[in-house]
């Protein structure tokens, strides 16, 4: 598998295509469902977002990550990220990947520390997983996610020092 800096033209459409499947079950972002597809350039393809993609030996692209900047100006020491695993790709070590590849470029594009924002709590493979990278949970906001299918969940705000 190959990890690779996306390019917007050749990448797009694999990329909406995770997104979009990911994005449908509710339980995980907070995109909504209905997200258009024209969206997802500033949702994922940012100006201030490097972004990248997984594939496979097939050359079918089965994650994604972004990185970026948690805050403007005297906040943006601080990275921020967002993953997207192929729901067919699950369990198979692409996530890790993913995160092991953006904690080793925060660190050589000089971030001090990477933040996610809202961990959704019911979300206990990405809470694991983000934990076995060294990120903690440094504060929980009450039923912060309308989760699609148990309602208002707690969200977890993680921390990790590069």
């Amino acid at each position: 598998m190959e990890i690779r800096k996306a390019d917007i033209e050749r990448d797009y459409d694999g990329v909406w295509e995770i997104f979009s499947d990911v994005i449908a079950g509710g339980d995980a972002f907070s995109f909504v469902p209905e997200t258009p597809k024209c969206d997802l350039k500033k949702l994922w393809f940012a100006d201030i977002m490097d972004t990248f993609v997984a594939v496979d030996k097939s050359g079918k692209i089965v994650g994604s990550y972004y990185i970026k900047p948690n805050q403007p100006g005297l906040g943006s020491h601080i990275a921020n990220a967002g993953y997207m695993v192929h729901p067919e790709e699950k369990g198979k070590g692409i996530g890790r990947l993913l995160c092991e590849h953006s904690i080793d470029f925060a660190r050589a594009k000089g971030y001090l520390g990477m933040q996610f924002n809202i961990v959704v709590s019911t979300n206990t493979s990405a809470v694991k997983l983000w934990k076995s990278f060294g990120f903690s949970i440094i504060g929980t906001i009450p039923q912060a996610f309308r989760h699609q299918k148990l309602g208002l969940v707690d969200a977890y705000i993680m921390y990790k020092s590069l």
